[in-house]
C-alpha cells in the first residue's frame, strides 16, 4: 500500500485523505493502491476523506443553498411535512425531536433526549417512487420545484458515487470489483439535509451533556458526509477522546456504518463520531453561527440479506466464526430507527 497522507492525525487516530479520481480512472495499480487505502482508512479509523469525486464542488455548494433555503420556511409549513414512520424514514423532524445516541431501547433514548436534545432539525429524501413511501416535498411555491429538482438530482449523484465507493472497498478486500453491485443497484439509501441553528453560548457552559448531535455511529454501509465551513464534527480515537474532524473543501468525509461492520465481520469499523462546537468557534452576540451539513446515507437493498461475507472468517481470517446472524437490512434500519424517533 503506499503512504498515505492525513486529514486527520491525533491522538492515534489517522484518517486518511484520499483522490478518488486515481481509483476511477487511474492505472491498474493506481486503482489497486487507492482501494488498498480506502479499506486500510475504514478498517483503521473508520472514515475516510475523498477528494476529486465525481460530484462538482459547484454542485454541493448549489445544493447546500438550496437546503438553506428550505429551512428559512415558515414553521407551521415546514411541520406539515413531517417525518411519520421508520418504514418511511422521509420528511421533516423538528427540533428535539431526535436523539442519536448508541442506545437501542426508546425508553433509554427519551430520558437521554430529556437531559440533553439534539439541537438541530433535519429533513430526510428517499429513493423516489418506492411504493407506498412518497417523499414529502413542499409544494407551496416555485422555489419547491427548484428544491426537489436540485435534491433528486443530488441523490442520483451521490447514489453512484455510493456504487463507486463500494467497488474500491470490494477491490481492496480481494472481492470481485462488482461484488457489492447487487446489493447497491435499488439506491434504497436517505439524503438528510441539517440545520444546527444558532445557539447562545450559555446553553453549553449551563449542561455539559449538551452537544448539537449525540455520539453515535450510523446504521448502514457507508455515508457521505458534506460539511460547511463551521466545524463541529468530531470521531472517537482508539484511546477513548474526541477528535476533530475539521473541514476540508473540496472534499468528503466518508464513513463506514453498522452494517458494514457486520457485513465484514468487525473487520472494518463503524466508529462512534457527534456534533459538537468546534473549539475556538467565533461568537456573534454572544451566539454560535447556524451550521448546515449533507449526509448521504447509504444502505444495502432494503430487500438484501447480510452476512458475513466469505473470507472474514475461518481459516485464516482474524475472526475464526462469523460474529453476527444474518439480517434483512430494512428490517436492521428500522429497528434502529424506531429507537433514534
Amino acid at each position: 500500500m503506499a503512504p498515505q497522507t492525513s486529514a486527520v492525525n491525533s491522538d492515534n487516530l489517522f484518517i486518511p485523505l484520499v483522490d478518488f479520481s486515481l481509483f476511477l480512472n487511474g492505472t491498474p495499480a493506481e486503482r489497486i493502491q487507492t482501494a488498498q487505502s480506502i479499506l486500510h482508512g475504514f478498517q483503521t479509523a473508520g472514515f475516510i476523506y475523498l477528494k476529486n469525486i465525481p460530484i462538482a464542488s459547484e454542485t454541493v455548494q448549489e445544493t447546500f443553498q438550496t437546503s438553506a433555503r428550505f429551512f428559512t420556511r415558515p414553521q407551521a409549513e415546514k411541520d406539515t411535512l413531517a417525518w411519520t414512520t421508520p418504514a418511511a424514514n422521509r420528511g421533516y423532524v423538528a427540533h428535539g425531536r431526535e436523539k442519536t445516541s448508541t442506545l437501542i431501547n426508546k425508553e433509554d433514548v427519551e430520558k437521554l433526549k430529556a437531559q440533553a436534545p439534539d439541537l438541530k432539525e433535519s429533513f430526510e429524501i428517499g429513493r423516489e417512487g418506492e411504493e407506498g413511501h412518497p417523499n414529502n416535498w413542499p409544494s407551496s411555491d416555485g422555489e419547491a420545484t427548484v428544491f426537489k429538482e436540485s435534491m433528486c438530482g443530488f441523490f442520483a449523484q451521490c447514489k453512484n458515487l455510493h456504487v463507486e465507493v463500494m467497488r474500491a472497498i470490494a477491490v481492496g478486500m480481494g472481492l470481485d470489483e462488482y461484488f457489492f453491485d447487487q446489493y447497491t443497484d435499488v439506491g434504497d439509501n436517505t439524503l438528510r439535509l441539517l440545520h444546527y441553528p444558532s445557539v447562545d453560548k450559555s446553553v453549553f457552559a449551563a449542561n455539559k451533556l449538551q452537544v448539537r448531535a449525540g455520539e453515535h455511529t450510523d446504521y448502514g454501509s457507508i455515508t457521505l458526509l458534506f460539511q460547511d465551513d463551521r466545524g463541529g464534527l468530531q470521531v472517537k480515537s482508539p484511546n477513548g477522546t474526541f477528535v476533530d474532524a475539521t473541514p476540508m473543501p473540496g472534499t468528503v468525509v466518508v464513513n463506514a456504518g453498522d452494517l458494514l461492520a457486520r457485513w465484514s465481520n468487525d473487520t472494518i469499523k463503524s466508529t462512534l463520531h457527534r456534533v459538537v462546537e468546534p473549539k475556538g468557534g467565533k461568537e456573534v452576540d454572544g451566539k454560535y453561527p447556524a451550521r448546515y451539513s449533507m449526509a448521504y446515507f447509504c444502505n444495502p437493498n432494503f430487500k438484501s440479506f447480510i452476512e458475513a461475507i466469505p473470507g472474514t472468517y475461518g481459516a485464516g481470517a482474524k475472526e475464526p466464526e462469523k460474529k453476527y446472524e444474518g439480517i434483512n437490512s430494512h428490517a436492521y434500519l428500522e429497528m434502529r430507527l424506531a429507537a433514534t424517533y
